[in-house]
């Protein structure tokens, strides 16, 4: 009974954070004049559509043995998925496989009521920060078998041990990893030149960031932030945006050394790094006025758009740029403070405690299948989580997909594991969003997150 309310209780969660981390579609109410005009300058942000209950769904093969596979790639990279399923599925005639795809923001709380309901799909996808959530539940079954050491294909050895080290959990080993992706900066090579900027040439550093940034931002009367007459209020091409204020934030608060909280869960988000993280965040949008305030201006939207030169977001918008027919460059995270960091994870394939018998087996030879054909997968901008296909990568054939790989293996980071992940999630994302929209003051929101992030810590401290 305190595993089902758990598991209840964990739905609630996930629903509140993908509720909180929806954009909101129009600017809150400002927090002071000069968040007020920045706000004012960029508009309404594109309103997000409603998440829909109905799956993307992919049937392959017509083998009698049926697997169900879950996954939340809605976008073109479910495409390439279902690419390499269909594969397998050519290879293995026995097994037929019905992919189901779900946007994320529904995503979570199908698969967990599945999970309690005794009705799960045959595998699914995860990513690694979110083993403890569901291995303490009995939820996930321990993959150790799927691998050499205990008796399966998966060659050991063939995993960064980062990325191994991740799957454990109270002395068991959950999932297969399937990809690395992460943080990077992807921009429009064509307004680079158009401002004198080689594309060819990376940032690496805050003040070179800043200085593309600023050469990058145009007003309606073709003025740069440098330049006397400047409108922030009439912003016609950004220089810079974010596309995600958290994995952002932790980027660069890594890069100064500092955790989100210690080895004894006290939570360090009110700390002198942590606002020195923030505030220059905060900066790019009121002091240099190079970015747009996070409620202002959807950020892929306005890239895809042409409207904005450069943006910080994942390795998945290959799919992206090349659909909006972005003459594209990409970039590694820079190092804007002391130690090289980025935010990374990795999308893992589970099977439940429940699969068993010819299910099992045929399981296993998908997640094997999949796990090899990493290279499919690099054409949508997903590093492989395998080392022996990531050294298939080449800049010629897969340019993004190698800057990115080179990228997370030298400096990527992954979150830290929590059982209450998601819920730490929420404690502090909402507080970066209300500082960079002005409706608080950086110390403000970082203690109230330190607060929330606390509260959220002394619930698990043994």
């Amino acid at each position: 009974m305190r595993k089902l309310f758990t598991l209840l209780a964990m739905i609630v969660v996930f629903a509140l954070v993908m509720t909180a981390c929806a954009p909101p579609t129009q600017p809150p109410p400002a927090g002071g004049s000069e968040a007020e005009g920045a706000q004012e300058a960029a508009g309404a942000e594109e309103a997000a559509p409603e998440p829909t209950a109905t799956p993307i769904v992919a049937e392959s093969g017509t083998g009698d043995l049926k697997l169900i596979y879950w996954n939340g790639l809605t976008g073109s990279d479910g495409s390439t998925m279902a690419e390499i399923v269909e594969g397998f599925t050519q290879e293995n005639p026995d097994v037929s496989v019905r992919i189901e795809m779900m946007q994320w923001a529904i995503y979570f709380d199908k698969l967990l009521t599945s999970l309690i309901s005794g009705n799960p799909p045959d595998l699914f996808l995860l990513h690694e920060f979110e083993i403890p959530q569901f291995a303490r539940q009995d939820v996930l079954m321990d993959t150790s078998e799927f691998f050499v050491s205990g008796g399966g294909a998966l060659p050991d050895d063939d995993y960064p041990d980062f990325v191994k080290n991740a799957l454990q959990y109270e002395g068991g080993t959950y999932g297969v990893p399937f990809d690395i992706h992460g943080w990077g900066i992807w921009a429009n090579a064509g307004l680079l030149e158009e401002a004198g900027i080689d594309p060819s040439v990376a940032p690496t550093t805050a003040e070179e960031l800043i200085d593309y940034a600023t050469k990058l931002t145009i007003d309606a009367n073709g003025k740069h932030p440098d330049e006397e007459g400047f409108d922030p209020n009439n912003v016609v091409q950004w220089g810079l945006g974010i596309g995600h204020l958290g994995r952002t934030f932790m980027s660069l608060l890594w890069q100064q050394g500092q955790d989100e909280w210690t080895t004894d869960q006290v939570s360090q988000l009110n700390s002198e790094e942590a606002h020195t993280a923030l505030q220059f965040m905060y900066d790019l949008i009121y002091k240099y006025h190079v970015t747009p305030a996070p409620a202002a201006v959807n950020v892929a939207s306005a890239y895809s758009a042409g409207t904005m030169a450069m943006m910080i977001n994942g390795s998945w918008n290959l799919n992206r740029s090349e659909e909006a027919g972005i003459d594209w460059v990409v970039w590694e995270f820079p190092t804007l403070f002391d130690n090289p960091a980025v935010w990374i994870s990795s999308h893992v394939i589970y099977a439940p405690t429940t699969l068993t018998g010819e299910k099992l087996e045929a399981a296993k030879r998908l997640i094997s299948y999949l796990s090899e054909h990493g290279l499919v997968w690099a054409t949508s901008g997903q590093p492989p989580a395998r080392i022996s296909v990531q050294e298939q990568l080449t800049m010629e054939e897969f340019p993004s997909t190698t800057v990115f790989k080179d990228s997370f293996m030298r400096q990527g980071r992954y979150y830290k594991a929590h059982p209450a992940i998601q819920e730490i999630q929420q404690g502090y994302e909402p507080e970066l969003d209300a500082a960079l929209n002005g409706v608080k003051s950086v110390d403000q929101a970082l203690q109230d997150a330190n607060d929330r992030v606390q509260s959220v810590l002394d619930r698990f401290k043994e």
